[in-house]
Order: C-alpha cells, then structure tokens, then sequence
C-alpha cells in the first residue's frame, strides 16, 4: 500500500485545520510532523502543544519526526500529544536501541531517520525493532530543497535488507516528493510518501494529494 504524508511544515498555520480536512479528502492517511530545536537541525517549528491542536482537528495517524538533539527527553511528551508514530535520527541517539524501545514502550510506531550522508547498512542491527525507516532525501532542517537522486540507492538497499530478513518495517521517504520525483521514489521501494512544498505551496492541497497519490499507484502498477 502506498501512503501519502503531507507535511504541515508546508502548510498554512493560520487556516490549519482547513488544509489538513483538504489533504485527508484528497487520499493521505498520514500527517507528518516536522520537529526542530534550532540545534539537530538549523531551524526551529513546533513542540507538544502544537501537536495536541493538531490532534483535535484531525482523525489521520500523526507521524512525528524529531529532527532534535536529545531526543529521549520528548518522545513521552509527543506521544501524550497524541502522536501516532515517532521517528528519531540514528544521528542524534547515542544509544539508539534503547531509545527504540522507549518509543514502544509508549504504545506508539518507532521509527528511524537517516540523513542523505548516513549508509543505510548502520542500521543493520535495529531494523527487526522498527515499524518504519525514513530516508531524508535533502539534509534536514528546511522545506523546498531539491531531492538528491542518490538517496533511492539507500531505499533499494534497505528493501533488500527488508527481504533478506524477512522484516517488516515500511521505507519512507522525505525531501523533494513532488510530481518529478514521485514515480521514482515508488519504483525504487518507498511506501510511505512525504511530500511537502508539493502539497501546500500551490493549488489546491486536496487535489495536489490526489494528483500525487495518482502518480505513486501508477507507478506502482508498473513496478509491478
């Protein structure tokens, strides 16, 4: 199954709720939460209480990637927002098995992000714990940036570590996701799609989500 992620740090905060009613009509089943402390990543969004309004106003999953130092520290905070997956950066974990099941722990999806200079193979020995691995596909921090085209090397490197172990995780993909680089993302193995400037920044958001789901089932009817 291929999913949508539209990621709010595109859309506009002054009529929230109404872009994120236009993106669940349009098809996405996920809302990805971009958290930054100015010092992980060099930019600053949002924290807890945001989330928590945002979970008001919506029924989709929430999908909360801590681009953030410490990390530890918040994981119980987000999920008593209401965040339904949390993604920590292999990065930023000292110990990351440990912070992996912390994340568990709570009742929540774990996840694990890799940076477009991180190999994937540094992973090896968490991916029977994940849920999910997020590719960044630009280097974190800020929205609108051109993908970088090597980051599909790692998505196809990770479904054959998939395979190889019979896991289960879902690949997901963040950085540059718009209708150039859709198709090849899905063709490479992501399942899990998030797309941001391409949503929110023109048109319509529910018709640029059908627009861009189209595109990823298409291709996915040719990788098959």
């Amino acid at each position: 199954m291929i999913e949508l992620a539209p990621s709010i740090l595109s859309a506009n905060f002054a009529r929230l709720a109404e872009d994120v009613q236009a993106v669940a009509e349009g098809g996405a089943t996920l809302l990805h939460v971009d958290v930054m402390d100015g010092h992980f990543v060099p930019n600053i969004t949002i924290g807890p209480p945001v989330v928590a309004s945002l979970r008001k106003a919506t029924a989709l999953p929430l999908d909360v990637h801590l681009m953030i130092e410490n990390p530890d520290q918040y994981i119980s905070a987000f999920v008593d927002a209401g965040a339904d997956w949390i993604s920590v950066h292999q990065e930023a974990c000292v110990h990351l098995h440990r912070t992996l099941e912390h994340i568990h722990s709570q009742g929540v999806n774990a996840g694990v992000v890799i940076n477009p200079a991180t190999p994937a193979q540094l992973l090896e020995d968490v991916l029977d714990m994940v849920d999910h691995v997020l590719v960044m596909s630009v280097n974190p921090g800020f929205g609108g940036q051109k993908f970088i085209a090597n980051s599909l090397v790692k998505v196809r490197k990770l479904a054959m570590m998939r395979a190889a172990r019979n896991a289960s995780f879902r690949i997901e993909i963040d950085g540059g996701i718009g209708e150039e680089t859709i198709a090849e993302a899905v063709l490479a193995g992501v399942e899990v799609l998030v797309s941001g400037s391409a949503v929110f920044s023109h048109g319509n958001p529910r018709e640029n989500s059908q627009r861009l789901l189209q595109l990823a089932r298409d291709a996915k009817l040719q990788k098959v």
